[in-house]
């Protein structure tokens, strides 16, 4: 996602602009993944005040599917209960982001506000439309719910929050690396938990930014069995998915516990940064623009969501010697319903083991799991044999 953020005020919300004081707005946002621990320090530190729905759950998923139209994608369900839930304990004002092309987030807010509003509750709705806007465009939308001039209280609000996405980050990779190498299972998940606290709890900038360090060294501290073989499965797909343990089942603990290393492809810190920097500040090629090169053989151009990203990725996988790819998607998701249908060529041409994972409230548990453990003995079964063949071929 390769632009800034622009805020966009919906017309049949305007009218609350004058009806909700800056100091009576209650500013809330839909969950994913661990989203509320820097947008909490950031909206804090402009002295807004907030509500936090509930993480997702079983709960949350039935209220949002009692209340949206059939068919419609399990991350507007669950975006949708987030809203009730947070209207519920009093916010007032509702943040969202929207993108173009063919995936229909950019009609989710829209379609949120109308359902909202058919309920009864009333609110202000800020929109950030990617892919449009400027840096000036996001400040205005921050300061549109908080009504901060404090140029200080920005610098601190962001360099809370966006360092805060980077330690979050950090300590998920960290996991990702030892669990399947621990010597006492659960240890990493216990690291990652600690350091969650300690990232939530830290609101001083230059404490919060040497925070990637202090992470690395401390995982260091967990025994691993250095002998061995663990191979290594790429996580990509939709963003929501990808992001949010509940809604994803929990397949990167799932995968660890059975000795996989999860290289998961799409990051909150990476993500907010290409979004946010301007190209030109960028040294290196992005993550957006190196999917785009690897992914010219089977697509010409991006057509919304995480499509180009998902095949991008699978293809340099192949290239870089990773043992399979698991991807991802909420049952009817338009750009990776287009992105499975190419990944099964890529799977042929590039040699590489890939498994669609499509969910919606009606995934069971079992069933899912039963997938994952069979592609998992394949990408073991496989690693093997390249390995075996390596060493016949050394021999000989």
């Amino acid at each position: 996602m390769s632009e800034m953020l622009e805020v966009e005020q919906v017309n049949s919300t305007s009218q609350m602009d004058d009806n909700i004081a800056a100091k009576d707005r209650v500013v809330a946002w839909p969950r994913m993944g661990r989203i509320d621990i820097p947008l909490k320090a950031l909206l804090l530190s402009l002295g807004a005040k907030i509500v936090i729905p509930p993480a997702n759950s079983k709960n949350a998923l039935e209220l949002g599917v009692q209340n949206s139209i059939e068919g419609i994608c399990l991350p507007y369900k669950l975006n949708l209960a987030n809203y009730i839930m947070a209207l519920e304990n009093g916010a007032n004002t509702l943040m969202m982001f929207q993108a173009p092309g063919s995936c229909r987030l950019g009609n989710y807010t829209k379609m949120a506000q109308r359902t909202l509003r058919k309920m009864g509750y009333e609110f202000d709705m800020v929109v950030f439309d990617m892919y449009k806007s400027k840096m000036k465009q996001t400040l205005h939308a921050f300061w549109h719910v908080t009504r901060c001039i404090n140029p200080w209280k920005y610098y601190k609000g962001f360099s809370l929050g966006f360092n805060k996405f980077f330690a979050i980050d950090e300590a998920e990779k960290q996991m990702f690396y030892y669990r399947p190498r621990e010597i006492r299972k659960g240890e990493a998940e216990r690291y990652y938990n600690k350091w969650l606290k300690i990232i939530d709890e830290t609101n001083s900038v230059l404490a919060v930014k040497s925070l990637v360090k202090r992470i690395r060294k401390d995982f260091k501290n967990i025994e691993i069995d250095k002998k061995k073989d663990v191979p290594v499965v790429y996580l990509l797909g939709e963003f929501f998915v990808l992001l949010d343990p509940y809604v994803n089942q929990n397949i990167e603990k799932e995968l660890g516990d059975m000795g996989i290393e999860v290289q998961r492809q799409i990051m909150f810190s990476g993500w907010l940064e290409h979004v946010l920097k301007p190209s030109f500040f960028y040294r290196k090629e992005s993550h957006r623009e190196r999917c785009v090169r690897y992914a010219k053989d089977y697509m010409k151009r991006a057509i919304g969501g995480e499509c180009i990203e998902t095949v991008g990725d699978t293809v340099y996988a192949a290239k870089n010697g990773i043992d399979g790819v698991i991807h991802l998607m909420p049952f009817s998701c338009m750009p990776e319903i287009v992105s499975q249908n190419i990944l099964s060529k890529v799977s042929k041409n590039e040699n590489i083991p890939v498994l669609t994972l499509v969910l919606d409230e009606q995934t069971g548990k079992a069933g899912y799991i039963t997938r994952v453990e069979a592609f998992v003995d394949l990408v073991k079964r496989k690693r093997m044999r390249n390995k075996n063949n390596k060493q016949e071929s050394v021999e000989v």
